[in-house]
């Protein structure tokens, strides 16, 4: 069961994923058992969610905008380099939460506690995912969608060394669009991945997500990871 290959539950119970193709970048496939009804779903729920949630984010994305502007000199947006569906990479969009001379455009230094990069604003808009917000415009330009494996950036490292090597079957997470929130992150796995462990595990989520694929799942998912954050966001 290593290199990512079981979901451990946090009560215990070990899933088994079926077997994922490993170090396959050409190929993805289709998540089990969903069909196609699911998928139309899925990309119609995006695009309202999407649309709708710019609209009335609007007046807080302004004040957050100026806050940052105030704060220190650089653009207010930023993008980086992503994994996207089917291997391909697209720019994500973010709210720029560092220091615009310090940070890393090709986001493979991971941000860490107290992280001198981290201006005061990054510190508030970081601790509860406002920085995030912007990529509803990924979810609405079909980039993203609302749920899915995070999008890493290209050449990502975890524990040292990077994610393909760690895990064999890392690209199988990118046969569906990458979200703004997934399984792994509803379940706590967010943050720095200095430990190998913890790494292979939110890969084992995000394989287990891509082969347990339903609409249901995806509002179960949403559902919960609002109420966490309402409980108190924990990103830095």
């Amino acid at each position: 069961m290593s290199n990512g290959q079981a979901l451990l539950r946090e009560d215990g119970f070990v899933a088994p994923l079926a077997p994922i193709p490993a170090n396959e970048n050409s190929q993805f496939h289709r998540p089990l058992g969903a069909g196609s009804w699911e998928f139309a779903a899925k990309r119609t729920v995006d695009v309202f969610v999407s649309s709708v949630a710019l609209l009335v984010l609007l007046p807080l994305l302004l004040l957050i905008a100026a806050a940052i502007r105030l704060e220190s000199r650089g653009n207010v947006l930023f993008t980086q380099t992503r994994w996207g569906l089917n291997g391909q990479k697209f720019k994500v969009y973010k709210l720029r939460s560092m220091y615009a001379d310090r940070g890393d455009v090709t986001g493979v230094a991971q941000t860490t506690a107290d992280d001198p990069r981290v201006t005061r604003v990054g510190k508030f808009i970081r601790r509860y995912n406002v920085d995030e917000l912007p990529q509803l415009l990924n979810v609405l330009k079909g980039d993203m969608s609302l749920v899915g494996p995070r999008c890493h950036a290209v050449g990502m490292l975890a524990a040292g060394v990077p994610y393909e090597e760690l895990v064999p079957a890392y690209h199988g997470r990118h046969a569906v669009r990458p979200g703004l929130t997934g399984l792994a992150q509803m379940r706590g796995l967010r943050g720095p991945t200095t430990r190998a462990s913890k790494a292979r595990a939110r890969i084992a989520s995000d394989l287990y997500y891509v082969q347990n694929f339903s609409i249901w799942l995806d509002f179960y998912i949403m559902v919960e990871t609002v109420r966490r954050e309402i409980r108190g966001g924990n990103g830095f």
